[in-house]
């Protein structure tokens, strides 16, 4: 894109991008025990933290991120991705990080406060960043002030990043919020749900299920008019549907999401008919355990990506702790091709005894890089351009993280990275590769979502 004269930020089209150049900086919000939220700026070539833009303010919950401008804006000259949009998943304040001046050392150039947020939108406990090839940013939220649930959108000026307000319609936000994603060629938009905001931030009860405080939904808009059309329910299998991702095709008019509780994947699609449906193509079974909080474990699928050229798919099961990576050429029957454990809740030697696992997967050994066994388990995952390299950090959710993981936040979380076979299938971790935030100078901290300066395929959309 560099090299292109007249072009904006980004590719001109996903198999441009698996050109592009090799990943040397990855972009890291960093939580210091729940209290301060601090992005660590980690190179990965060096595998180590190069800079530390500290927070001013506590109890923010840096969480996701996204690019004030990306490959949606690429025929717009204008446009330069420089700013790293960062939402506070706990206060609803809004950061803006000038990545242009240095990459290499990162600085704050805004901070939209709350009250904007609340006042201007209605919306709060903001999640996912995706520029628009208006110029404009969206923010897909949570909740409302009070932290019940409340599915909406939040619109940023992408020059002043001031809040311009929302971009659904009065009175049709969805019951709960979490990601989204969209695909103009199509005049289409869908978003997925977490829970209600109060209820899930000092962790996990399944009692919460029950009383309905989480969701099971995926929701359909119509890009152009901004209405829910449709609210597919997916029903106990598809309980608590966390990212979402069309194919980088922007023809294609399916993609796939991954339901954390029901340790599913299930593909949306347009139907013939015009509307769109979904139906389930990946299956992770629930272990009967001992030794746990439940009887039965399920394996949490917590990230979910697809390879730039539509290929291969990726998730992580965060409490299983183990990374899968499937061939999805036949749409409808995805085929595992590759799988690796690093860490999660049922290590050999661990307290949790697996009793029946449908799988027949023997428990794996704990895993141990450079000396250090990974605490926690695999949770956001980011690939490389060329698909070559899986990067993955352990950190979920600060309140989820000590109830699951509580030697987490003692140790610190990492980030790994996995060697990719491109050609056939296959993970394999890099032994010689881990950035260890658990030696952060002023103490461990929990390593979230990793951005890549050139944008990557979780950032990057195209019209």
């Amino acid at each position: 894109a560099a090299q292109c004269k007249g072009c904006g930020p980004g590719y001109k089209s996903p198999l441009d991008a698996m050109k592009g150049p090799r990943e040397e900086i990855v972009y890291l919000p960093c939580i210091y025990r729940n209290t301060v939220s601090n992005p660590c700026f980690s190179s990965t070539t060096v595998s180590s933290v190069i800079h530390r833009l500290p927070m001013p303010n506590l109890n923010d919950e840096l969480h996701h991120s996204g690019w004030n401008a990306c490959s949606s804006c690429f025929g717009d000259s204008s446009k330069k991705r420089n700013r790293l949009i960062l939402p506070s998943l706990i206060s609803s304040r809004i950061y803006v990080v000038d990545t242009g001046t240095d990459p290499h050392a990162p600085r704050i150039h805004k901070i939209v406060e709350p009250t904007d947020v609340f006042w201007k939108t209605g919306l709060a406990n903001p999640h996912t960043t995706h520029c628009l090839g208006s110029g404009q940013i969206m923010i897909s939220s949570m909740g409302d002030p009070s932290g019940n649930g409340k599915g909406g959108f939040i619109l940023l000026d992408g020059e002043t990043f001031e809040v311009v307000g929302n971009w659904e319609l009065p009175g049709e936000a969805a019951p709960f919020g979490y990601d989204f994603w969209y695909q103009p060629q199509h005049n289409v938009m869908m978003s997925t749900e977490w829970g209600t905001p109060k209820f899930l931030a000092d962790g996990f009860n399944p009692e919460h299920v029950k009383e309905g405080r989480y969701g099971s939904m995926v929701h359909v808009w119509d890009w152009t008019t901004h209405k829910r059309l449709q609210s597919l329910d997916l029903g106990e299998e598809g309980a608590i549907p966390l990212e979402i991702r069309f194919l980088h095709d922007p023809a294609s008019s399916e993609g796939y999401v991954g339901c954390a509780l029901g340790g599913n994947v299930f593909r949306f699609y347009r139907t013939t008919k015009g509307d769109w449906a979904a139906e389930k193509v990946i299956q992770v079974p629930n272990k009967k355990v001992e030794g746990w909080a439940l009887p039965e474990m399920p394996g949490l699928i917590t990230d979910i990506l697809i390879s730039l050229d539509d290929r291969f798919l990726y998730f992580s099961n965060w409490l299983h702790g183990d990374i899968r990576q499937y061939d999805i050429t036949d749409r409808r029957h995805p085929r595992l091709t590759g799988q690796v454990f690093l860490g999660g809740s049922i290590p050999s030697d661990g307290p949790v005894k697996v009793l029946e696992d449908p799988e027949n997967q023997t428990q794996p050994p704990p895993r141990v890089i450079k000396g250090k066994r990974i605490p926690g388990s695999p949770q956001m995952l980011q690939l490389s351009l060329d698909g070559k390299r899986l990067y993955v950090t352990t950190s979920l959710y600060s309140g989820w993280d000590k109830q699951f993981y509580p030697e987490m936040i003692k140790d610190g979380s990492v980030m790994m990275q996995i060697d990719v076979d491109t050609t056939s299938g296959g993970l394999k971790v890099n032994e010689n590769f881990l950035v260890d935030f658990g030696k952060e100078p002023h103490g461990p901290a929990l390593a979230h979502e990793l951005r890549y300066p050139g944008g990557d395929c979780t950032s990057d959309i195209w019209l």
